[in-house]
C-alpha cells in the first residue's frame, strides 16, 4: 500500500478530520470511551485481585478450622446435647485414612470466640489478654509478622518450654515501644507462672482467630497449665493442592461421627469454618469481573467503531463530487478504497490510544492513593499489555472491516454522475 507513504494522503486525511471537527471529536469518543473501559476496569479487577492476595499471604487459603460442639441428634443409645472433643490423637488417625490431606496444626485458646482471656503482668502493669497454644505447623496457617525475635520451635513443644510469643498490644503494655524497648529474654507472669518473651508480632487486620492482643505458647505446655490432656479446642487442616477441600471438610466430619458414635446425619456435632470454599468464592468472584470487564468493554469499543463507520458514510457522501474528480483524473478504485479505509484506521487506531492512555493515568491516579491503605483490599493495579495488545488488534480490525461499507460506497461512485452532483 504505497498510498500510506505519500504526503498528499495524509493531507488529505488532515483535512477531511479538520473540517468536521465536532462530528470527528464526538465519534473518536466512543471508541476512546471502550478503550478507557477497558484499560481501567480490568486494571482495577486486577488491583482488587492483588488486595486481596495481599490481605491473604500468610495464610493457607486451602485450609478448613474445625472444633467440636454438641450432638443434635441422638444416636448408638447416645441422648441429644453430647459434648464433642477434638484429641491429638485423631491427627494420626485423620492424616492417614484422609491422604487428601496435607497437614492438621491442633490448637487451644482463652480469651477467643467469646471465652474470658488469661490474666498477665510485669512490673506492676497487668492486662488480660487472650492465650493461645500452638505449635510452629500452625505459623504454616497463619504466618505471624515478627518486628522481634522468632515463633515457636520444635524444641519449645518438646521440652514443655516456658516461652511466649506475644502481640504488638502486649508489647506497647509492658515495655517501653517509644524507646524500642528489646524485650527478647523478658519475662511475662502468666497465671503465675513467668514465661520468656522469644517472640512480638504484628497484625495488620485483626480476626477473631489472631489479634494483636493475643499470646503464644507451646501447645504442650499450655495442656499441661490448664490440665487438657491430650483435648485440643480447634484442627487447623490444610488439604493438598490439588484436593477439593469441600470433600476434604466432608471426609473429616465422617470420620470423626464414625469414631465417637455420632449420627451421620448430625450437622451440629462438629463446626466448621472452610477457608478454602470462601477463597475459591471470591477468586471466581474476582474472575467474573474480568470476564465482564472484557465483555462491556470490547462492546463499548464495538459500539464506538460502527459510529466511526457512520460518519465515514456521512464524508463520502459530502465529497462525493471530489471523489468523482479524482476518478475522472484517473484515480484507481482501490485508491479510493484505500483513501478511507485509511481514514477509518488513524480514526479508530488514535481514540484507542487515547482511551489506554487515559485509563494508565486513571490507574496511576488509583494507585497513588491505596498505595498505603492497609484496610482496603486494593494493590497494585496493573494491566497485561497483552490484553491491551490484542484489544487494540481486534479494535484497528473492525474499523477496517466497518471501513469497507463507506469505502465501497466511495468505489461505486461514477465520475460522470459524480460531476453533475450538487
Amino acid at each position: 500500500m504505497n498510498i500510506v507513504f505519500k504526503k498528499d494522503t495524509w493531507q488529505e486525511i488532515y483535512h477531511s478530520l479538520r473540517s468536521n471537527k465536532l462530528r470527528t471529536f464526538l465519534t473518536m469518543i466512543g471508541v476512546a470511551w471502550g478503550m478507557f473501559l477497558y484499560v481501567s476496569l480490568l486494571g482495577a479487577a486486577k488491583g482488587m485481585e492483588n488486595g486481596f492476595d495481599k490481605l491473604f499471604s500468610g495464610f493457607a487459603t486451602n485450609s478448613i478450622f474445625l472444633w467440636a460442639q454438641n450432638t443434635n441428634i441422638p444416636y448408638a443409645g447416645f441422648a441429644k446435647g453430647r459434648q464433642m472433643e477434638l484429641d491429638r490423637n485423631d491427627i494420626e488417625m485423620l492424616t492417614t485414612r484422609i491422604p487428601e490431606i496435607d497437614y492438621i496444626s491442633p490448637q487451644s485458646s482463652k480469651g477467643s470466640f467469646g471465652t474470658p482471656g488469661e490474666l498477665m503482668s510485669r512490673t506492676g502493669k497487668n492486662g488480660t489478654y487472650g492465650l493461645n497454644g500452638d505449635s510452629p505447623i500452625g505459623n504454616k496457617i497463619s504466618e505471624k509478622k515478627l518486628i522481634f525475635g522468632r515463633y515457636l520451635n520444635d524444641a519449645d513443644l518438646a521440652l514443655n518450654k516456658n516461652v511466649i510469643v506475644i502481640g504488638e498490644e502486649i508489647y506497647k503494655n509492658f515495655f517501653d515501644h517509644k524507646k524500642n524497648e528489646n524485650p527478647i529474654g523478658q519475662s511475662i507472669n502468666v497465671r503465675g507462672t513467668f514465661f520468656n518473651v522469644i517472640g512480638v508480632f504484628s497484625v495488620k487486620r485483626a480476626s477473631p482467630m489472631e489479634n494483636a492482643q493475643t499470646a503464644y505458647i507451646p501447645l504442650t505446655t499450655y495442656m499441661k497449665m490448664f490440665n487438657d490432656g491430650d483435648k485440643v479446642d480447634v484442627f487447623s487442616i490444610v488439604s493438598k493442592p490439588d484436593a477439593d477441600v469441600a470433600i476434604v471438610e466432608t471426609k473429616v466430619k465422617d470420620v470423626l461421627k464414625q469414631k465417637y458414635n455420632v449420627s451421620p446425619e448430625d450437622t451440629n456435632a462438629f463446626g466448621s469454618f472452610n477457608l478454602g470454599k470462601e477463597f475459591k468464592k471470591l477468586t471466581g468472584f474476582l474472575d467474573g469481573m474480568q470476564l465482564l470487564t472484557i465483555i462491556v468493554g470490547t462492546l463499548t469499543i464495538l459500539a464506538g467503531v460502527i459510529a466511526i463507520s457512520n460518519i465515514l458514510l456521512i464524508t463520502v457522501k459530502e465529497r462525493t463530487k471530489e471523489i468523482g474528480i479524482r476518478r475522472a483524473i484517473g484515480a484507481k478504485p482501490a485508491e479510493v478504497r484505500n483513501q478511507i479505509l485509511l481514514e477509518s484506521v488513524v480514526i479508530t487506531l488514535t481514540s484507542g490510544i487515547l482511551g489506554f492512555i487515559f485509563g494508565i493515568l486513571l490507574l496511576m491516579v488509583l494507585d497513588m492513593i491505596t498505595k498505603n491503605q492497609e484496610d482496603i483490599p486494593f494493590y497494585n493495579p496493573t494491566v497485561d499489555y497483552g490484553n491491551v495488545f490484542a484489544a487494540m488488534t481486534i479494535m484497528v480490525t473492525l474499523g477496517l472491516i466497518v471501513g469497507m461499507i463507506p469505502a465501497q460506497r466511495a468505489v461505486k461512485i461514477k465520475p460522470i454522475e459524480a460531476l453533475r452532483s450538487e
